[in-house]
């Protein structure tokens, strides 16, 4: 894989005093305003866990991002069905720019009654947002099951149209379903669809043809042509893997960064008990058909090895989420163990 990761350092820490950040700010969304002025969109924790998206203006020190300055909040939990019993929150936000629509599209998990599900929100300039809604998975015929009845996280957009499966323009999503029911019905255990024999976390795909789209942006929501795309296969990703930023053009087709976990869960998916590590990877999906890998990283590009990356909310993590190209070059933000928010430059190698 001819791409490397090179750290810069933090970006951005919880601030004392600051309520909405108390239990950290981490996996953060990024977007450039048609001012020019860059954001960062962080996942904020306030005590009992109640996740907010935060805005956030990034420093740049000769181009490079070195700070921020804070701006408000972008996206507060308000609907019911992003306020669950015990847990609360609009979760680790995903940007795209749409430039055919001149739009940035969010994605998020709403951390509601049934666990974390996807929802979406667009925005004309980075800073004001308005909810689309709960994604819905269209029925498949084959499939043998309902995607809307699992849990769903890292989900991402890629920037234009691509081949849809009937080869038309369509508008693909990112996304990694979760097959253990669990979650939130205890002793229910896990339900595959057709033709699924793994039942861990992958990346899967899915559509809405690019029509619908820009008639009514609304109709973002209504994804179907669902398949999977990807499975953990290295060491590095034992138990799951799930899409990191945005998808961006490269010589070779769409390199996509993503995060693959390794360790062990002794107890559930519970962050006290679990003893897994979270690393980044890389792959690069097929120009013609996106729901093909052409080559993946054998080998993590980056894996937990500063104080911050190894302690914190959750030990052992470094959660890629976000992408931007400055002044030619492009800077990874990236989650350091659900405590803080790092920064990396991502480089051609040969």
């Amino acid at each position: 894989m001819p791409y490397k990761l090179t750290r810069l350092g933090v970006l951005m820490s919880p601030e004392p005093g600051t309520e909405f950040e108390v239990e950290g700010v981490l996996n953060p969304a990024s977007g450039k305003a048609p001012d020019g002025t860059l954001y960062l969109l962080p996942r904020m924790v306030a005590a009992g866990n109640v996740s907010r998206v935060g805005l956030a203006e990034i420093v740049l020190t000769a181009g490079v991002p070195t700070g921020v300055q804070r701006r408000g909040v972008a996206l507060a939990p308000e609907e019911g069905w992003e306020r669950g019993i015990g847990n609360a929150g609009v979760e680790d936000p995903r940007t795209t720019y749409f430039p055919h629509l001149g739009l940035h599209v969010m994605t998020y998990v709403a951390y509601g009654p049934l666990g974390p599900r996807l929802a979406l929100a667009v925005s004309e300039d980075v800073v004001h947002w308005c909810r689309l809604g709960p994604v819905h998975f269209r029925y498949q015929p084959g499939l043998d099951t309902d995607l809307n009845l699992f849990p769903n996280k890292d989900a991402v957009f890629f920037p234009e149209p691509v081949a849809g499966p009937d080869g038309e323009p369509a508008y693909a999503m990112l996304h990694r379903p979760m097959w253990d029911l669990g979650w939130f019905r205890p002793g229910e255990g896990v339900h595959l669809p057709a033709g699924v024999t793994d039942d861990r976390p992958g990346i899967w795909i899915s559509y809405v043809p690019a029509t619908e789209v820009e008639r009514d942006i609304e109709a973002l929501v209504e994804l179907r042509g669902h398949k999977q795309l990807a499975l953990p296969e290295y060491p590095y990703e034992q138990l799951k893997i799930g899409a990191g930023p945005p998808p961006i053009r490269v010589e070779e087709g769409w390199l996509l960064l993503h995060h693959g976990v390794t360790g062990t869960i002794p107890d559930g998916w519970d962050p006290q008990t679990q003893q897994v590590s979270y690393g980044a990877g890389a792959m690069i999906l097929d120009p013609d058909d996106v729901s093909s890998v052409l080559a993946r990283s054998a080998e993590p590009l980056m894996v937990p090895e500063l104080a911050d990356e190894r302690a914190g909310a959750v030990s052992n993590v470094v959660f890629p989420t976000a992408i931007e190209r400055i002044q030619g070059q492009h800077y990874v933000f990236y989650g350091m163990a659900d405590a803080k928010i790092g920064v990396a430059r991502l480089d051609r190698v040969s």
